[in-house]
């Protein structure tokens, strides 16, 4: 497939600790849920951070960039946390040379409501057809980089400009 995929954390990855009430960015649940999809082509895991994404800082958005330039693949995936996806993305808007797909979850991974396998797969189809450029998969839908943004009220991505016919 000649896929990377680059975990940085955020709610796809956060676990629930009853005793502490809370939630923590645990382990990448990436790989469970390739092989929970029987997806039959191995792709290498490149694991960067275990940050909500708010957490991230422009230096972590340097480091993904240079990840993504570093890896030997034409297509990279990156799970993320929602609430800064977008930033992230424009930060690899001069990343000319490969297909970059970012995704991430509303719900934990490890929750029976998540919608991480779903954006997951859409993910992995997308960043094999799409394109050279940066995109958000989210929501059901594909997002170029400059035309999306996290509609926080909805707790969902959209487009910021009406799509052509195409999109």
């Amino acid at each position: 497939m000649n896929i990377t995929l680059i975990t940085t954390g955020g709610t796809i990855d956060k676990v629930y600790f009853d005793s502490k009430g809370g939630y923590e960015v645990g382990p990448p649940v990436a790989e469970r849920i390739l092989i929970d999809g029987r997806v039959v082509d191995t792709m290498p895991i490149v694991e960067l951070f275990r940050k909500d994404s708010l957490e991230l800082t422009e230096d972590d958005r340097v480091a993904i960039r240079e990840a993504v330039v570093a890896c030997g693949t034409p297509r990279v995936i990156i799970t993320h946390g929602t609430d800064t996806m977008v930033e992230t993305a424009r930060a690899l808007d001069r990343v000319f040379d490969k297909r970059v797909v970012l995704t991430g979850a509303i719900q934990p991974g490890g929750f029976s409501d998540s919608d991480a396998s779903f954006n997951l797969g859409m993910a992995v189809a997308a960043v094999q057809v799409l394109p050279v450029g940066i995109y958000i998969v989210a929501s059901g839908r594909v997002f170029p980089a400059r035309n999306v943004h996290k509609n926080m009220e909805l707790n969902r991505f959209e487009f910021l400009d009406p799509p052509g016919p195409q999109q």
